[in-house]
């Protein structure tokens, strides 16, 4: 791959010798010196915990702590790869990812030591970070310098998983030539300064932080300040005392921290920019309006094979246009055919959301490195010659991409294909929600319907008739897109990267332990969904044999 000459490790050796403040945490700062001594260790001490022959791959089970980027920087460093090991895992699970990624070595801290209580990793050796025995075994290596040895762009330097709706993650693969570009490109795309300061909130085993946050401090010597784990209302706190610049989130994040209570202070605070996907148009206008920060939405595939980039002129709602050498298209995943452009409204209403939402794909050449030992995963991604997103698109007639959702979060409702994340983004308006989740569940005639998870902001309770006639007055509000059932909770349930847990939400369904509030076909209003709804539902999929889509009930 021409097009990735540098390594890691070259901008890693890059900070020896630069005495300027280099890492915040905790209100403790670390110099860029220091910080690459530390990594110069870690990878003489890596290579001698290495068995022979094995695969040098180092498992990474830790919060945002320093000794995160230390560990990236010393794998880069001694041509190993870091596997993320996600902490929400749990039992055979968690050790099906440290096995299947080979690693022999495995990095941890005291607080999540119960996390491997009990399992069999046989030939794993455990170091445990906050221990008086680590600091012993670093001692030995403290003298280390950056050599330059014989890595090569082409090495493995990350392997992180990524989620899916069935099976088990894959561990998608980023070599040091892939991660270099990505943060060098970041650098020229946000015009990057050694004097930034890079906050990092979201977890390091994703690769969100590494990719979008720590890859572009690395690249222009900026500093990078990290939150262990991430807290709204550590927020600004932290983004003061750091004197944070820039930082990357997911929607779900940002939701958390317009949820906080406003003050006449929110405004004063260092940050120029946000980077990260799916906060969406009305988060986005909020978040700028309360914080003074503009949040720039981004697209690039975790695994490198699309990528979308942000222009002036780019039109409110739309991510971008392809990046420079993307031959990509929006298409019928059956037909295998471009979907026709979009067509909008006076008032912006996409007309033929139906025919113009499709799979985002990359005909051309892309830099999808694969999965590690997952050949079918690999030929899923690769079908017909072409690199499949998975993700819902659709696309106007400038040529500016609009993302629609993941391709497993598409509605058939009627016969009408609805992407989730649209509907979410019209729900995302009603002032008495905090956070909204949109996914399908199985109708009892064919296809599915709209249903609706809905967490009320604090003191707010839910009231339906106000919500019906929100629904009412949205003008881009398709027919099909209303919710027939709304789920009230307290806090919306998300995963380790704090994205909303859909798939937990499909399984529940309507059957679940929280309040749910429904619109039977023909009904103007939203009644409570009680027992004698649930009973009559199911007698109507049993009629006609659909009972068996719904999943399992969740209640204990």
């Amino acid at each position: 791959m021409g097009f990735m000459r540098r390594t890691v490790a070259e901008l890693v050796r890059e900070r020896w010798g630069d005495h300027r403040p280099g890492l915040w945490f905790e209100g403790r700062v670390l110099s860029h010196h220091q910080v690459t001594a530390g990594a110069a260790a870690r990878a003489a001490l890596l290579a001698d915990l290495l068995p022979t022959g094995a695969e040098p791959h180092v498992g990474v089970l830790l919060d945002n702590t320093p000794e995160y980027p230390m560990w990236l920087s010393a794998a880069a460093l001694a041509g190993a790869a870091v596997a993320g090991i996600n902490p929400t895992r749990r039992g055979p699970e968690l050790a099906r990812d440290i096995l299947h990624t080979e690693c022999r070595v495995l990095v941890t801290e005291r607080i999540h030591l119960p996390l491997l209580a009990g399992l069999e990793l046989p030939g794993v050796r455990v170091l445990v970070t906050d221990t008086e025995e680590y600091a012993d075994l670093l001692t030995a290596y403290e003298g280390a310098r950056p050599e330059a040895g014989s890595v090569s762009p082409d090495d493995r330097l990350l392997l992180y998983f990524t989620s899916g709706s069935t099976g088990a993650p894959k561990a998608a693969i980023c070599t040091q030539g892939r991660l270099a570009a990505a943060g060098s490109s970041l650098v020229d795309h946000f015009g990057v300064r050694p004097q930034d300061t890079h906050y990092i909130c979201m977890p390091m085993f994703h690769g969100n932080a590494v990719i979008a946050d720590w890859a572009p401090a690395l690249a222009a010597g900026a500093r990078i300040a990290l939150r262990r784990r991430f807290s709204a209302s550590g927020f600004l706190p932290d983004v003061r005392a750091c004197g944070a610049t820039y930082f990357t989130y997911v929607g779900r994040a940002v939701q958390y921290l317009l949820a906080t209570p406003a003050r006449p202070d929110d405004r004063d605070n260092p940050l120029r920019t946000g980077f990260g996907t799916e906060a969406g148009a009305v988060d986005a206008a909020a978040f700028e309006q309360r914080f003074g920060v503009r949040l720039v939405e981004g697209y690039g595939s975790s695994e490198g094979g699309a990528a979308i980039q942000r222009t002036p002129g780019t039109p409110a709602g739309a991510i971008g246009r392809p990046a420079p050498g993307d031959d990509l298209a929006v298409v019928d995943p059956q037909t295998r055919t471009e979907c026709p452009a979009a067509v909008f409204g006076p008032d912006g209403l996409l007309l033929n959301g139906s025919a113009a939402i499709g799979e985002l794909v990359n005909r051309g050449a892309n830099p999808f490195e694969g999965y590690w030992r997952n050949p079918a995963a690999d030929l899923a991604r690769r079908r017909d010659g072409w690199y499949w997103t998975g993700d819902l698109f659709y696309r106007d007639r400038a040529g500016f991409l609009y993302f629609a959702g993941r391709a497993d979060d598409r509605l058939r409702v009627d016969s009408e294909n609805l992407a989730a994340a649209m509907i979410e983004n019209i729900l995302a308006r009603y002032r008495g929600a905090a956070a909204v989740a949109v996914y399908a569940v199985p109708d009892p005639v064919a296809g599915d319907q709209v249903m609706a998870t809905l967490a009320p902001r604090e003191g707010v309770p839910f009231d339906p008739r106000a919500f019906a006639a929100f629904l009412a007055g949205q003008p881009d509000l398709g027919t099909k897109m209303a919710p027939r059932f709304v789920r009230i909770v307290e806090r919306m349930p998300v995963t380790a990267t704090n994205k909303i847990h859909r798939a937990a939400l499909r399984r529940a369904g309507f059957r679940c332990d929280e309040p749910v509030w429904w619109r039977p076909a023909g009904e103007p209003d939203y009644r409570r969904f009680g027992p004698a709804d649930e009973r009559g539902l199911l007698t109507e999929y049993r009629a006609r044999g659909r009972e068996g889509l719904l999943p399992a009930t969740t209640r204990g």
